[in-house]
């Protein structure tokens, strides 16, 4: 019987929607928050285009490590078996960079809106990725990769 990783099977099957997914919905809480409680504003314009600097910013490393999984044909989902270990790239300062480019987006959005309601949104998700995968997916690379995980953890921060 093959070894399962990511701690808990009947966990991993309740878990079919993706980062990306949370993502999304975790926008449209933004969006949809911003209207229906439009609490005080914090960052006025000009200083709410800022923003768009987070969202660039948190595009661009998601692409990045995407793009290193993929070129080690690496699969990039949460829950599939790891067979590379990626420690370059966006992965020398966090161990969870495209997490951290996806918080960058909730706050590019958050700033772009002004709204301070809009800035629990990125808080829920961070809390949310630590709680639903990074706990699993650092369980699984700790029972794949042994003392090389161990050695990059202790040099690489979670988040940043």
């Amino acid at each position: 019987m093959p070894k399962v990783l990511h701690g808990n099977p009947e966990g991993m099957k309740k878990r079919k929607l993706q980062p990306p997914v949370y993502l999304g919905i975790y926008l449209l809480v933004a969006i949809i928050l911003h209207f229906v409680l439009p609490l005080k504003k914090i960052v006025h314009s000009p200083y709410n285009y800022t923003g768009v600097l987070f969202l660039g910013i948190g595009i661009w490393l998601n692409i990045w490590a995407d793009s290193l999984f993929k070129r080690k044909n690496a699969p990039v989902k949460a829950f599939e078996k790891m067979n590379y270990f990626i420690s370059g790239g966006p992965f020398r300062f966090s161990r969870n960079p495209m997490y951290l480019g996806m918080v960058l987006i909730l706050s590019g959005v958050a700033v772009l809106l002004g709204n301070i309601i809009s800035f629990i949104v990125p808080i829920g998700f961070f809390i949310t990725m630590n709680i639903v995968f990074i706990s699993y997916e650092e369980k699984a690379l700790e029972e794949t990769f042994g003392t090389k995980f161990f050695d990059y953890k202790k040099r690489v921060r979670s988040w940043l």
